[in-house]
Order: C-alpha cells, then sequence, then structure tokens
C-alpha cells in the first residue's frame, strides 16, 4: 500500500528495491539501511561527512538531511580511524556511534551548548575507515578525563560493543577512574593520538591488539 502511494524512487531509506532483504539468518549485513545518513556524523555543522552516498543512487541522497545547528563553543575536531577484524583485515561495512559531553562538559539535558547534538553516526567505507567531525569535549566532572563514548555495530556482533575514546595530550587521564579499571599495556588502545589535523583512533575487534570493550 505504501509502494502504491509513494513508489520509488521514494525519499526515504525504507524502499527494498534499493536495499534488498535482510538475511534472516545472520546478524546483517543489514547496515545499508542505516549507513547512508547524511550528515548523522557532523556534530557541529551540516557536512555529510561519514555518509555513504555511493551506496545508493543520486536522487536518493536526500536521506536525513542535516538539520540546521547553532553557533558551537570549542574546538572542532575530526576524529578518524579504521576497524579492523582479528586478522588486521579492514572492515568496510560497520557502523560507529559516538555520544560525548560539549565543550563545558555538558550532556544533551538541556543544559548544552544550543547548537550541539551531542551524538552521532558514521560508517566506515571500503577502507574500513570512519570520520566524524564534532567539537573536543570538556570534563563531565571532577574525576573522569574528557572522553567520548563509542558504540561499534558490525557484521556478527549481536550485542553492541561499547568503549571509550580518550586524548593523549590531556593530564586528567592519570586520574580517570575508568582508564584506572584497564591494564596499563592495554589503555593505548582506548586513546586517540594526534595525526597531522586529526584524531586517529582505530579500533580493532579482536586479537592481540583488541580494543579494550566495556561490559555494560
Amino acid at each position: 500500500m505504501i509502494d502504491q502511494v509513494n513508489p520509488a524512487p521514494r525519499r526515504d531509506n525504507q524502499d527494498p528495491a534499493l536495499f534488498g532483504q535482510t538475511p534472516s539468518q545472520t546478524v546483517g549485513p543489514f547496515f545499508h539501511y542505516g549507513l547512508p545518513w547524511k550528515g548523522c556524523a557532523d556534530l557541529i555543522g551540516d557536512s555529510d561527512i561519514g555518509a555513504r552516498p555511493e551506496l545508493f543512487p543520486v536522487e536518493h541522497y536526500v536521506l536525513a538531511s542535516p538539520s540546521a545547528k547553532g553557533e558551537v563553543e570549542g574546538e572542532p575536531i575530526v576524529i578518524e580511524g579504521v576497524v579492523l577484524d582479528a586478522d588486521g583485515k579492514v572492515v568496510p561495512d560497520a557502523m560507529i556511534e559516538i555520544w560525548q559531553a560539549d565543550a563545558a562538559g555538558r550532556y544533551v539535558d538541556g543544559s548544552c551548548d544550543i547548537g550541539f547534538i551531542g551524538w552521532g553516526r558514521a560508517s566506515t567505507g571500503e577502507d574500513g575507515v570512519y570520520r566524524f567531525l564534532t567539537i573536543r569535549p570538556g570534563r563531565v566532572d571532577a574525576r573522569q578525563a574528557p572522553h567520548i563514548a563509542v558504540s561499534v555495530f558490525g557484521r556478527g556482533v549481536i550485542k553492541r560493543l561499547a568503549t571509550r575514546l580518550y586524548f593523549e595530550d590531556e593530564a586528567a587521564n592519570a586520574a580517570d577512574p575508568i582508564l584506572a579499571l584497564v591494564p596499563a599495556e592495554r589503555r593505548e588502545t582506548l586513546i586517540a593520538c594526534k595525526a597531522g589535523a586529526v584524531w586517529r583512533f582505530d579500533i580493532v575487534l579482536q586479537g592481540d591488539r583488541e580494543t579494550v570493550f566495556f561490559d555494560i
């Protein structure tokens, strides 16, 4: 009935002619419904960073157009990384979600910077790389170091993988109670490093270099 009222190409992301059916035998790959999410990886502007426009026809690249955002205070940053599996191969269709405070350490609860949406989603491309444009977060309290909550969704991952991103130049890392729970030799998997103009944060799903994920 919906197809009769609104035939393809429909201006939404539910057209089965574009994406096909989700396999019932496994967990994905079904993220094509969410990967072409235009504007969702830009937490402070209206760019299409982090989207996958090559996955659908040009006429459909109107999905979830970025909404206008207000003035956002703080230091704009780009976060970039690659998602790798246990064999060191890139994962080309993972979805990364982030949640964070604004530059003053306030979450989106009515008190934060009015132009800041506080969360975003990005997809990995064929090279396994994801990107976000956001603001460097402030401390949410006197104990925790500035950080970003990160979730990973992907093929065969039944439950989202949760971790944190910290900044390598942050002195407060030394006293952060969450980092203190992580064995010293593995803390580096939670630390983003400055690489030119971006903050680099690779995510390894399994293996010797596996990122520390939290049991929540």
